[in-house]
């Protein structure tokens, strides 16, 4: 199921709701794709937000993850090829229940995820003038 959303960066809540409704799974991965400051990690941070969490979510560009409350992780692969992904035993950490947000998945990451039985959820975001179009494929 492929979902299409025009929107400007205040009604960035309808993206979240959308996944709300589409993460079925306790163990599910989204891989969010997008230029730079697309608004990848300004999405995690309204899904957290949205759950009434106060953490504090910013891009683990150098960290590679950040862990959240309720069991809500958050990887940037964005300085790691899928080889030193792996390597690092990072996939192994899909495998803690709950809703891993992943920027800069490529498709091979999520074809091993997929493989593995992993709920996928991609999510594209492209800047169109002052606004995003989000792109939701569950």
């Amino acid at each position: 199921m492929k979902k299409e959303f025009e929107l400007d960066l205040d009604s960035i809540d309808v993206v979240v709701d959308e996944l709300k409704k589409v993460i079925s799974n306790k163990n599910c991965v989204v891989i969010l794709r997008g230029d730079l400051a697309s608004g990848k990690t300004t999405l995690v941070k309204n899904y957290v937000k949205s759950l009434g969490l106060d953490d504090l979510v910013t891009s683990p560009t150098f960290s590679i993850q950040a862990v959240y409350s309720n069991n809500i992780f958050h990887y940037d692969v964005y300085n790691k090829t899928l080889q030193q992904f792996i390597c690092l035993g990072m996939i192994e950490e899909f495998e803690a229940e709950g809703v891993h947000f992943v920027e800069w998945g490529d498709e091979k990451l999520e074809d091993i995820l997929k493989d593995y039985g992993f709920q996928v959820v991609l999510v594209e975001i492209r800047k169109k003038d002052d606004k995003r179009l989000y792109t939701i494929d569950a």
